[in-house]
């Protein structure tokens, strides 16, 4: 039923910046992150000479999600602190995911929720880079957004089977294309330089089984990602909540006290961070 090859989806994946109606300020960043040795310096230049992304950078940054309420007041000590690659995380995920307004509404909320339940797993769990774990929340459905900027006529379908087939939309994704989103995700963030750990985490997360450098970190944001759904924050792309994988459950051994405790963190900094809208950003 797949209605594009493999071949022709992984290229229009990879070319998603040659899409005409992709802002003058997304397309510049995404030909930044293709550098492989880009730095620090471009990278904070690049966000201050655009009044509209410094502020929306700032804003997340010191809102509770990041931990620096109200202490960060220049886009260079942004960067300097939470370093490139939360950096290049965070820009992509508010650029990106404001195109998706229309497209599908509720990614984002779905996808700031996972990052915040990553954030608060990671700690619990004494991962040394919990930025890494709190980005790749962020962004893990960064294919999601990919396939319906590039095939948006397929997408929809697969987002209508899904709706009235209850279906996940993994599966309906299979149906339409030989791949899924998770696949979309690793493919465009590999050829955007992203670091090994992020883009193992979004090709996985929804098989985190597979995971061989990094399972601890893809088996976070897998459960992180199920708890944001079955607390019903956001909207994924399915009506119902998948079970967890059963390697990642074991990896990580948390009781239900931690579970509770997850939930009970994640609803003060839903409370806190709640205004920070696509809209508002």
């Amino acid at each position: 039923m797949s209605e594009i090859d493999l071949k022709t989806l992984r290229m229009r994946v990879e070319t998603v910046d040659n899409i005409p109606t992709i802002p003058g300020v997304l397309k510049k960043l995404l030909t930044m992150l293709e550098n492989p040795k880009l730095s620090l310096n471009v990278l904070s230049n690049f966000i201050s000479g655009d009044p509209a992304l410094s502020s929306r950078v700032l804003r997340i940054v010191n809102s509770p999600l990041y931990g620096f309420p109200g202490r960060i007041s220049s886009v260079s000590q942004a960067v300097v602190l939470l370093g490139i690659n939360a950096i290049k995380g965070l820009l992509l995920g508010v650029s990106v995911f404001e195109l998706m307004k229309e497209s599908m509404v509720g990614l984002w909320e779905h996808s700031l929720g996972c990052a915040c339940t990553a954030r608060i797993i990671a700690k619990k769990k004494g991962l040394k880079e919990i930025e890494d774990a709190s980005i790749a929340g962020l962004i893990h459905d960064i294919g999601k957004v990919i396939l319906i900027l590039q095939c948006n006529a397929e997408y929809d379908k697969a987002l209508q089977d899904a709706k009235h087939n209850n279906m996940l939309i993994l599966d309906a994704e299979k149906k339409y294309f030989y791949a899924t989103h998770a696949d979309a995700g690793s493919w465009i963030t590999q050829k955007w330089n992203f670091p090994r750990i992020l883009v193992e985490i979004i090709e996985y997360h929804r098989k985190p089984n597979f995971s061989k450098y990094f399972p601890v970190e893809t088996a976070i944001v897998h459960l992180a990602d199920i708890m944001v759904r079955a607390k019903g924050y956001g909207f994924a792309g399915d009506s119902f909540v998948p079970p967890v994988d059963k390697t990642a459950w074991e990896l990580l051994a948390l009781s239900d006290k931690d579970i509770l405790d997850t939930y009970t963190e994640l609803e003060d900094l839903i409370r806190s961070i709640g205004d920070i809208s696509i809209d508002s950003l």
